[in-house]
């Protein structure tokens, strides 16, 4: 598996004899300068591996301007061999000025070496574009009715859009149907404004081959939320798309793996043998403002409408204590409601981010609810809800009889065009006493989530 740390160490090479791991350490490649590399392997035993590069001699023709460049790679070694070559140089056509050709991946098919990439920015103008060559060395050719997915020329405001596909790659099942995985997005309305909060997810499109080129999606314009599943799935579990209910009473230990934390945790945490039934994370010092690993356990917004709700038994002792659900995006976008204390009054508390590096100004208070004594010591519930384009903050004494805390608070605060960044939000159990020493801990009995967007029910298909 090959991968980029862009910021440190760049490009490198893992390996395993099994998908589950373990993983070898990394192997540095310091001779690709770029991103988005890719193994090939061709059936006469030869490696190679592609990449995205700058432009010739570094010198771009316009913004946007990039190569596609491939090494030799030699597998007994762990290192590239030969010489650099570019494939590609612009992207399509480089006389219409293409940008951002990057995301290669080669494959193989009746004599031919077929090229994908992406091409025109990973925005609402994103595409997936196709070249072909007799020899993995190129030259390249373009195929003639590029790109081979977009949805770039549709009108923005259609219903159920999903915009910015690309950074494609091909599968084939066993009975030889072709498929794409690629990237898209899904806006919530009003759609043409192009918020969204899931971030950029993962789509399954069939491929056709006409004339010995494939395309994406060829029975539809729009890509379709329903396909008929190419393959049977090998084991039953929770589901993973459309609309779902997804509940853990925390009973079992370990911890299910569907949960995320922020950053490796070099200590445990959590626990779900200190109170049986209960998953109990420790109030720490780290809090989601900061770099480190907090007491955060997420589970991904999957969908633009839904509801996240947890069981919460704590108690706090200090102002600074807080336990609670996060709505996530980043460390400088979030929303948090949390139950603390103001004073000796117990309250729920709803906060929204700031981008204030000091501790103390990191979270500005929205709203305060004074809950009262009756629910000092006892469990309260707490709820999230998504709908499109805001939310609302929610708690409940006791089975569900909910009560509003907070409503049409604005979720484009926490959406990729305000926020930056490719990634979508996480609903996350969370535990902090800010930068201050606790010894406290706050117990989470159930957590729910469940997601219902329109078009998105899957039980006919």
């Amino acid at each position: 598996m090959t991968c980029t740390l862009v910021d440190i160490g760049g490009n490198f090479v893992v390996t395993s004899n099994a998908p589950e791991g373990p993983w070898s350490n990394p192997v540095w490649l310091p001779q690709i300068n770029g991103i988005d590399p890719s193994l090939f392997f061709d059936d006469d035993g030869r490696a190679y591996i592609l990449y995205n590069s700058v432009a010739p001699d570094d010198k771009p023709l316009y913004n946007g301007h990039r190569t596609i460049r491939m090494y030799e790679f030699d597998v007994k070694n762990m290192k590239v061999a030969g010489v650099e070559r570019i494939l590609v140089n612009g992207g399509t056509d480089i006389s219409k000025k293409p940008v951002w050709i990057e995301a290669p991946h080669i494959f193989k098919k009746d004599g031919y070496y077929y090229l994908i990439c992406a091409e025109g920015g990973t925005a609402d103008q994103h595409s997936e574009v196709v070249f072909r060559s007799d020899t993995i060395t190129g030259p390249y050719h373009s195929y003639e009715n590029n790109p081979i997915l977009t949805q770039r020329h549709l009108s923005p405001k259609r219903d159920h859009p999903i915009t910015s596909t690309g950074h494609a790659d091909f599968t084939q099942t066993k009975t030889g149907q072709w498929w794409a995985v690629f990237l898209g997005c899904r806006p919530y309305p009003p759609v043409e404004e192009g918020y969204y909060n899931t971030g950029r997810e993962t789509f399954l499109a069939p491929v056709k081959w006409e004339n010995g080129w494939p395309i994406i999606n060829p029975d539809h314009e729009k890509v379709q939320y329903h396909y008929s599943y190419p393959i049977q799935p090998s084991r039953q579990g929770r589901p993973y798309g459309g609309n779902f209910r997804f509940k853990d009473d925390f009973e079992a230990d370990p911890l299910n793996r569907d949960w995320m934390f922020l950053r490796t945790p070099h200590e445990k945490w959590y626990d779900l043998q200190k109170k049986k039934g209960f998953l109990s994370m420790n109030l720490r010092p780290e809090s989601c403002s900061g770099d480190m690993n907090p007491s955060f356990l997420g589970h991904r917004q999957q969908h633009l409408n839904g509801s996240v709700s947890v069981a919460l038994d704590f108690s706090p002792r200090a102002e600074n204590e807080k336990a609670g659900i996060l709505v996530f995006q980043s460390e400088k976008h979030f929303y948090f409601l949390c139950k603390s204390l103001e004073g000796k009054e117990p309250v729920l508390q709803l906060y929204r981010s700031t981008a204030a590096d000091d501790p103390a100004g990191q979270m500005e208070l929205l709203t305060s609810l004074k809950i009262g004594d009756e629910v000092r010591g006892k469990e309260v519930e707490l709820r999230i809800e998504a709908h499109g384009n805001s939310y609302s903050f929610l708690y409940a004494r006791e089975d569900h009889a909910w009560n509003l805390v907070k409503d049409s608070v604005d979720a484009r605060f926490l959406s990729t065009r305000i926020a930056g960044g490719f990634v979508g939000c996480v609903y996350a159990l969370y535990a902090t006493s800010l930068g201050q020493a606790s010894d406290n801990s706050a117990y989470f009995n159930w957590f729910e989530y469940v997601g219902h967007d329109e078009g998105l029910d899957l039980k006919s298909q």
